[in-house]
Formats: structure tokens, C-alpha cells, sequence
């Protein structure tokens, strides 16, 4: 089989197996397919800038060693007009109140439509702004949806796919929703130069994780506060 690569040099998720340094690992049974944001030389500069100023991290790449999965809503109608905010590498000006830390745009490495469609934005290793604290060790999903248009079954089940594909490729110990990142101020994993630079989130809500953690409690992930 001829294997193609995108313009990330990153091979595309593959029905039933990928392949990865000659071994065959499980794929999300959900359609998933590569949407990559921008990622030009810019948003890599900047990444590094933030990767320096807010975690205190000093490296060559833009790249992370996932031990995190941080889920979110986009609080946007449609999977478009959500890729189309993440897209660019500068932060659009409207978002004046996380500008002042960096002007790098948000992102996530997946987003998942309300069929179930996961799109990878970025490869799952990239950097990408997306949790105060922990963007250097989590991999975000975001999920189309807000608290007036409740995540879906169909999200739901293709969160827990995403979860124990990732698992099985990536040393992955917790499972957070975006509004319990505050619960890890003062855990070893926590990184921000400015105790004072905190933001209040209130997705995917306790009920989205209180069905993600029944349907992984087998994969012993820890989840809020690293219980």
C-alpha cells in the first residue's frame, strides 16, 4: 500500500491501522481526517515565544510530549466558522482578553463535528495554545458545541475513541475538561510564568466528563486535580 503524507509530513489517519515506525497501531472507528490550521513559520515562532515566556520552556521545536488530553467546546455553531478562528497564526483582535499574554492564536490538535467527525488540525505532537499552564504536555480536543447546544452522543463516543487511541500511543495520565485546568495550579505538570494569568472556563461541563471518565475508567487515567 502506498502511503501518502501531508504538507506536515505527518501520515494521514488510515480505516483500521497506522502505521508508525513499522507498527501497526488501532485508529479512531470514527471518520477522521486531516484539516490542518496554519502552521508556517510564524505560527512557529510564536509558539516558541510562548512556549519560553509562559511555560518556561527554551527548545529548538514546537513540539510537546503529551501526557494530557484536555477536552473543550468551541461555544461556536458550526465546524466551519470554528476551524476558521483557529486557523490563523495571529490572534484575531477581538480576543483582547488572553492578547496580553501572547498574540499566537488558540488551537487544538482535534476537533470533532457533532456527527462524531474528528478533524486533526495539527499533528499530535505540535504545539498549540488552547489551556493556560499545560499547553506544553496536552493535546486538545475541542468538540462543536456551547452550553445553549449540549455536546452529542456521537461526540461523546468519538472523545472516548480519540482518548484510548491516544492512549495507546502516547504515555497519556489525565483526562481533563478545560474548566477544571485550574485544579492543576501547583501539580508538577503545571507550567505559567504569571500566577496572575488565569481564565475562567466553564466547557465541556461536569456532566461531558462525568459520562467521558465512566466510559474510560478502565484505562486508569486520572482526571481533575491528578485523581
Amino acid at each position: 500500500m502506498k502511503l501518502s503524507f501531508n504538507r506536515f509530513g505527518v501520515l494521514p489517519l488510515i480505516f483500521g491501522t497506522m502505521i508508525i515506525h513499522g507498527c501497526a497501531l488501532p485508529t479512531p472507528t470514527f471518520r477522521t481526517f486531516d484539516k490542518p490550521v496554519v502552521f508556517n513559520a510564524e505560527r512557529k515562532k510564536l509558539s516558541l515565544e510562548y512556549m519560553k515566556a509562559r511555560h518556561g520552556i527554551v527548545q529548538d521545536s514546537a513540539t510537546i510530549v503529551p501526557k494530557m488530553i484536555v477536552l473543550h467546546w468551541t461555544a461556536i455553531p458550526s465546524l466551519e466558522a470554528s476551524f476558521d478562528v483557529m486557523n490563523p497564526a495571529v490572534l484575531p483582535g477581538a480576543r483582547s482578553g488572553i492578547a496580553g499574554a501572547s498574540s499566537l492564536n488558540v488551537a487544538a490538535q482535534f476537533l470533532v463535528d457533532r456527527d462524531g467527525t474528528i478533524f486533526r488540525q495539527l499533528p499530535e505532537t505540535a504545539f498549540a495554545r488552547h489551556v493556560i499552564g499545560l499547553n506544553h504536555c496536552a493535546i486538545g480536543v475541542e468538540n462543536v458545541g456551547s452550553g445553549k447546544m449540549p455536546l452529542t452522543k456521537k461526540q461523546l463516543e468519538a472523545n472516548e475513541d480519540l482518548i484510548r487511541y491516544l492512549k495507546k500511543k502516547y504515555d497519556i495520565q489525565y483526562v481533563i475538561g478545560h474548566h477544571e485546568y485550574k485544579t492543576f495550579i501547583g501539580h508538577e505538570l503545571w507550567k505559567e510564568t504569571d500566577p496572575n494569568y488565569l481564565t475562567s472556563k466553564s466547557d465541556p461541563g461536569d456532566e461531558f466528563m462525568r459520562k467521558i471518565r465512566e466510559r474510560i475508567k478502565d484505562l486508569g487515567i486520572r482526571g481533575a486535580g491528578g485523581k
